[in-house]
């Protein structure tokens, strides 16, 4: 967000998580232990969840490099544990700072959430007209996908968005409300909560028009790799959107790399999918989606 605000100069420090260009620009103040792994979905969960059993967290603050900084404001997050630092470790490694630093924690939990942060983190920065310049715009391409939407009295269409595969897990926090802007329902999400493994039957009972998959922190070509997950269930090939050929892989980015403008290129993705014969994907989004095939898959 700070980026898309035009606010980098203030930005001193960033995680290993964060989207170009500021890997590129930014030293790297919290890192992860499963940098640089290949594990498999199923794998990765289980690391989580025995960390978590265990009260460890698998990240860690670079402590040189952060009294080298010596912030004047640090932001955190608590919406998830799993995917990044969250405020308690930050304030361990903060507690050994001669200057204690202003500590912000960022906890969104639906979409007015996302935009509403934009505006704690240009306050805090003392640029909190950028905030509403940046989001004006964004307004202004929702708005205009709604509107159409409406002008042409489009039905909702009944999607299921998968944000893991093994488990599968449905989709929480903000997402079921970019699903809707885009003229979508999920009735398995879990709107301004945390995402939650879900059964496989109850998905086939659900039976949705259109599936997309996109795992937290896969690109496209990642899912790909996992994709034999879905197609060896039973009944896979019976579910309306596997038979109408609806069922599409996204990049991550788009929704849970929450920045309201990455959400807003998600938004405009859904709609294309969901309505192609309303709207249209840009080239960019083309880059972010692929139509999931048996071919792809080979």
């Amino acid at each position: 967000m700070i980026y898309d605000m035009g606010l980098q100069d203030y930005l001193h420090g960033i995680t290993f998580e964060c989207p170009q260009p500021a890997l590129d620009e930014k030293p790297k103040l919290v890192r992860c232990i499963m940098e640089g792994k290949n594990y498999t979905s199923a794998e990765i969960d289980t690391v989580f969840r025995s960390a978590k059993a265990q009260g460890k967290s698998l990240y860690y603050v670079e402590e040189d490099l952060l009294q080298h900084i010596a912030p004047d404001v640090i932001f955190t997050q608590d919406t998830c544990e799993v995917c990044q630092i969250d405020t308690k470790c930050t304030a361990a490694a903060v507690a050994k700072l001669a200057r204690r630093p202003q500590i912000i924690p960022l906890t969104p939990g639906n979409l007015d959430d996302v935009y509403a942060t934009a505006v704690t983190i240009a306050k805090a920065l003392g640029r909190e007209e950028a905030a509403y310049t940046y989001l004006a715009k964004l307004q202004k391409r929702s708005a205009a996908l709604l509107d159409k939407l409406r002008e042409h009295k489009m039905p909702l269409k009944r999607v299921l968005l998968m944000e893991w595969l093994d488990p599968i897990y449905n989709c929480g926090h903000w997402i079921p409300f970019q699903i809707a802007q885009a003229g979508g329902i999920d009735m398995l999400s879990n709107p301004g909560g945390d995402s939650i493994t879900i059964s496989w039957d109850k998905i086939r009972k659900y039976n949705p028009e259109i599936i997309v998959i996109a795992p937290c922190g896969f690109h496209v070509g990642r899912a790909q790799q996992e994709l034999h997950l879905l197609t060896r269930r039973e009944g896979w090939a019976e579910i309306e959107a596997v038979q109408n050929d609806r069922v599409f892989v996204a990049d991550f980015s788009l929704f849970t790399q929450p920045s309201p403008s990455t959400l807003a290129d998600g938004i405009e993705l859904l709609a294309a999918l969901f309505h192609p014969e309303l709207f249209t994907l840009s080239p960019t989004l083309k880059q972010k989606t692929i139509r999931f095939t048996p071919q792809i898959v080979g």
